[in-house]
């Protein structure tokens, strides 16, 4: 549902420029090919009418945070949701109209039908029995990232969704976002020169552990912490990050190192809370990748490295090299301009150390609206078409068998190389 204090108009407008601007980012020598869904997804205009009809499988968190985006769009409604734990249907049920039909069951609400296509937002083991679900009643998929617990279930899930020729869309809402798209935007353009690395971290300083309500179990609540259900910090969180790296190094690793371990919150998890990896790219180029959840001083970052800059898109900052040394007599004229004191040193100083760069660098601009909304009304289009967004499928794919490679590789500790027998996408 859209905030009631913004009016249609406002909202039309508001709207209007945020879609421009996501045009204007993808406008550009090498973004047709970087990033071809973008303009795709924004070249229709969605119509009220007829929206595209869709079925929720799991009212949690993240599920509730969809129903609110998807109440944004022009082209999409939800009809249907469901969940299994009562509780999380009951707030699912709040947010939408009494009209909208709620299952305990997700094969009853694809049996009842009336729904063009699902929207999966459920613990991540759940996922490729919930897309084949779907395919099979003949419906299109979105799906929360990553794709699927195994590698081998999110090939297949492409695979089943190529045989039955429907959409399978997967939901990584930076590749939609303006601000991205003007990064890659000026890195293509060689505004940071040579790009060899990409430093990113998502650093939290919580547990991660939910408090079990009486009438669940600890494993319903606390899927993420556990081997069955989840990869923990690598596909809950990683996964965006490795897409942005593979993006914007434009290609896949050849391979990837990494050390794990449960270090600091020893509470019964399965999965690490600290992971450092190194994934290696044609040419010597590098994405380097820490996540723990007991320090958040750094937080969640990527760091796009080159030769003459950096970006950092979650910053929304893009950073030129040091800028020039001024000598010690210049320096001493500005101090006395202004009337500062501090030591001069008379011969100057013969050498500088390689601090960080503070200078506050330039914006990349913002987008108003949660990239989400966008990425919802891109998947409707898509649907209406019977024909996903271009490149999409891949950039997905792709990030979450780097990120189940990288939970590989930690558990051997041992280099692994990229698969050789992922499927087409």
């Amino acid at each position: 549902m859209t905030d009631p204090k913004i009016t249609e108009r406002a909202f039309d407008l508001s709207r209007r420029s945020f879609i421009d601007r996501v045009l204007m980012t993808a406008a550009g020598a090498g973004m047709a090919a970087a990033a071809p869904w973008a303009s795709a997804a924004v070249a229709a205009e969605p119509t009220k009418s007829n929206p595209v009809r869709l079925g929720v499988i799991g009212t949690g968190d993240r599920g509730r945070a969809l129903i609110l985006n998807i109440a944004k769009t022009r082209n999409c409604v939800v009809v249907a949701i469901c969940d299994s734990y009562a509780p999380h249907l009951a707030k699912g049920r709040a947010l939408v109209d009494a009209s909208v039909r709620s299952f305990a069951d997700h094969r009853a609400m694809l049996d009842a039908g009336g729904l063009d296509a699902v929207v999966i937002a459920t613990p991540l083991d759940r996922h490729a029995k919930h897309c084949f679900d779907a395919l099979d009643a003949g419906l299109h998929v979105w799906c929360e990232k990553a794709m699927a617990r195994t590698i081998a279930d999110c090939g297949a899930m492409i695979t089943r969704s190529q045989a039955a020729r429907k959409v399978l869309q997967i939901g990584h809402q930076r590749m939609f976002h303006p601000t991205y798209l003007n990064a890659l935007k000026r890195a293509r353009a060689g505004e940071i020169g040579t790009l060899t690395q990409v430093r990113a971290s998502w650093h939290r300083n919580n547990s991660w552990r939910r408090t079990v309500p009486g009438d669940a179990t600890d494993r319903q609540i606390n899927w993420r912490l556990y081997r069955d259900s989840s990869a923990g910090l690598m596909t809950e969180l990683a996964t965006h990050q490795i897409q942005v790296g593979n993006w914007f190094l434009d290609a896949v690793p050849t391979r990837v190192m990494g050390s794990g371990s449960i270090c600091f919150w020893k509470d019964g998890r399965e999965v690490y809370d600290h992971v450092a990896l190194i994934y290696d790219y044609a040419g010597g180029r590098k994405l380097i990748y820490t996540s723990l959840l007991n320090n958040a001083r750094y937080g969640c970052e990527e760091q796009i490295q080159g030769s003459r800059g950096t970006i950092e898109p979650e910053l929304g900052r893009i950073f030129q090299e040091v800028p020039p040394k001024v000598l010690a007599l210049q320096r001493m004229h500005k101090d006395v301009a202004r009337g500062h004191k501090r030591t001069v040193p008379i011969g100057g100083a013969t050498w500088f150390p390689e601090l960080p760069v503070t200078t506050p660098g330039e914006s990349l601009g913002w987008g108003e609206y949660d990239e989400t909304m966008l990425q919802f009304e891109g998947f409707g289009e898509a649907v209406r078409a019977g024909k996903p967004l271009p490149g999409l499928l891949a950039q997905a794919y792709h990030a979450s068998v780097a990120s189940l490679l990288g939970e590989q590789a930690m558990d051997r500790g041992e280099a692994l190389t990229w698969p050789t027998n992922l499927v087409a996408v």
